[in-house]
């Protein structure tokens, strides 16, 4: 038996590459794979990403180590963009060739097809694939290889997902790197403050902000990193998970090759007490943030926020001493020429990077010159975001030079052409319906229908008038402790007669066995992200009987997505949307009080089943939009009510998201 004790393949470590230097680091620290982005359709836009040919030099580079190499196209596609979508796919099928493209988007499959993709497709987190019964219609729906698991899942309910997975499907599941605080695919935080978009790969974290509640000014949603470090053991026992992916693709070649050493070492060597106190060591020089086991062990879960500790990314050595025109500070570690510093939090303005020229020994003086810009004040911390050792220097520039000495040959044009997908026409008689969705058993105005929120309290236990004809949502997100509940919710409203139901995750439909679902209507709803006619048209296949277009989108993006749907068509004209939707909440935060950010922009928190929904104290509304979004073909309106704590006090202001913002 091998020395790890198991006795199936032992699972891949995949490395994240945002910089050719990170991805020969990679390559140099003996990565099993690494995963990179382009510099369009990556959900790292802010990393710096390659180009085709730097890509596929480097391509066949880790083949000859025996790497693979996986490209994520997992943002978001809008319906002008599929065409350039297409054409990015067929270079990278010809020029490329990389093992796997990571997606969200049901799109891609679609154009991986016609652009004649030859490898694997894995479906991202951002999809959020988060319930048993969903797995299998996961795999129908996109033809994927491997799923990647949300971060928010336990050991036991990734075991429970390795069981329900079909047969010859892998599970991929994080083990180390950034925590987002809402669930990855729920969270429109970013995007609602000014169209930079997490699904678009644009996010500026506000999670990582002061927040004032009270007289309280905290953090309460920068997450500390996961790191499962001797805890990953507990993964070697389940087969189908055959890859450990760390987080960290803005991340330099220093963290990439020491946390690819230290989960190597835990691999191969975990039973070695040495070997596991050296990938320990290994971690901590890695400059990443505090860490957390998160949820990983469901008997002590732990809190990713603490308000206490300094959440901001690499090694904090040293706080800010004398004026800004003599700035200094003392290393707790001994700097190496070639270091880079940050002084000062990354979320705040003001914050300074700079460069080490020389060796600076541990307690020593860094003195801080000033240029153009203003020194922060006296205390501020100081931390090392990367490093590069001579050891490390050396094997990347002997990588690099063979990555150099492959030739490669230009593209010719692209000669793939997009899937035809057929436009819904209304039938004659079809009429526009405006609906009202409420926590409870509500109705809204004359000549509306009402659409209620599928919950315990919400769905009656007899048959009951109006059940048959109100329009019943799923959850945007369906933990595996609730999937039995929601289940047998559904299956009680179709037994009621309920007709009816908007989706929260195009999975969902695996809760309406094919045999019910005749005579339903069955639409994947706002949280299921569409923005493309080719998404519409791989709904349509699974069963779906309408879409409703993504709130992010803006004017152009809403027009053409209607004109061109194989499926009637909504939008949600007004209420309150949420910020961001997370399984956690830090103690520090009081739910029923409201809470500012640094702009004076107020929040609050309301908790529905496992999930912690955060709503602005401002409506969405574009009603006054109504009229062009009739006639460019949306048939469905919807209007989002909330209970309003009475502690909040709602805002006027325009809630017109990004209508005449180009959605980044």
């Amino acid at each position: 038996m091998p020395e790890n004790g198991i006795t199936h393949n032992p699972p891949k470590i995949l490395a994240p590459a945002g910089s050719k230097d990170a991805f020969l680091a990679a390559l140099a620290a003996g990565a099993d794979a690494v995963y990179c982005g382009l510099k369009s359709f990556s959900a790292r836009m802010e990393a710096d990403n390659f180009s085709m040919e730097e890509l596929a030099a480097l391509t066949r580079l880790a083949h000859e180590k025996n790497a693979e190499v996986y490209v994520t196209m997992n943002t978001l596609l809008k319906e002008h963009e599929l065409e350039r979508a297409l054409s990015q796919l067929e270079k990278l099928a010809r020029l490329v060739q990389p093992d796997a493209i990571i997606f969200a988007d049901p799109a891609i499959p679609a154009l991986a097809a016609a652009a004649g993709f030859k490898g694997e497709l894995h479906l991202s987190t951002l999809a959020n694939v988060s319930f048993t019964q969903g797995f299998s219609e996961a795999v129908a729906a996109t033809g994927a290889k491997r799923i990647v698991l949300p971060r928010e899942l336990n050991v036991e309910e990734i075991k429970a997902a390795a069981e329900a997975v079909p047969d010859g499907i892998d599970l991929e599941v994080f083990i180390h790197g950034a925590l987002c605080y809402g669930v990855s695919g729920r969270c429109y935080w970013s995007s609602y403050m000014g169209g930079r978009s997490s699904l678009r790969g644009r996010c500026v974290q506000p999670c990582r902000r002061l927040y004032k509640q009270g007289h309280k000014n905290e953090r309460f949603f920068s997450c500390q990193d996961l790191s499962l470090d001797t805890l990953v053991k507990v993964l070697l026992e389940i087969p189908q998970v055959t890859t450990w992916k760390i987080e960290g693709r803005k991340k330099g070649p220093h963290y990439v090759y020491y946390t690819t050493l230290a989960y190597k070492m835990l691999r191969d060597n975990g039973k070695d007490p040495q070997a596991k106190k050296s990938a320990q060591g290994l971690l901590e020089l890695a400059l990443g943030r505090p860490s957390t086991h998160y949820n990983f062990l469901p008997q002590r879960p732990f809190n990713p926020v603490d308000t206490k500790a300094q959440t901001a990314s690499g090694l904090m050595i040293g706080k800010l001493q004398g004026s800004y025109k003599e700035a200094s500070f003392s290393p707790r570690e001994a700097l190496l020429p070639g270091d880079l510093l940050r002084i000062g939090y990354e979320d705040e303005r003001g914050h300074l990077i700079r460069r080490v020229k020389g060796s600076v020994p541990k307690r020593g003086t860094f003195n801080i010159a000033p240029q153009k810009e203003r020194i922060p004040a006296k205390g501020t911390p100081v931390f090392l975001i990367d490093r590069r050792e001579k050891g490390l220097k050396d094997a990347i520039a002997a990588l690099a030079k063979e990555a150099d000495a492959f030739t490669i040959e230009p593209v010719s044009a692209a000669t793939a052409k997009l899937p035809k997908v057929m436009r819904y026409k209304p039938k004659r008689g079809d009429r526009s319906t405006t609906l009202y969705l409420f926590r409870e058993d509500r109705h809204g105005p004359k000549n509306t229908e009402t659409a209620t929120w599928i919950s315990e309290k919400s769905v009656p236990n007899t048959r009951k008038a109006g059940v048959g004809g109100r329009w019943w949502w799923l959850s945007p997100v369906i933990w595996p402790d609730e999937e039995k509940d929601y289940a047998a919710l559904v299956k009680r409203l179709v037994n009621f007669g309920a007709k009816n139901f908007v989706l929260g995750a195009p999975w969902q439909i695996a809760l309406f066995p094919e045999a019910k679902r005749k005579g339903l209507h069955l639409w994947a709803g706002p949280f299921c992200n569409i923005a493309n006619t080719l998404t519409a048209d791989a709904l349509k296949k699974r069963g779906f009987t309408g879409i409703m277009a993504s709130p992010e989108l803006s004017e152009e993006d809403f027009r053409d997505l209607a004109q061109a749907s194989p499926l009637p068509t909504g939008v949600v004209v007004a209420g309150y949307y949420p910020l961001t939707i997370a399984r956690t909440l830090t103690p520090d935060l009081n739910p029923h009080e409201p809470f500012a950010s640094p702009k004076g922009e107020e929040a609050w928190v309301a908790k529905h089943g496992e999930n912690h929904w955060i709503y602005p104290n401002w409506r969405v509304d574009i009603t006054d939009k109504s009229s062009d979004l009739k006639k460019w073909g949306y048939s469905l309106f919807v209007h989002m009510h909330e209970p309003i704590p009475k502690t909040v006090k709602l805002k006027k202001r325009p809630g017109e998201w990004n209508w005449n913002i180009r959605l980044l």
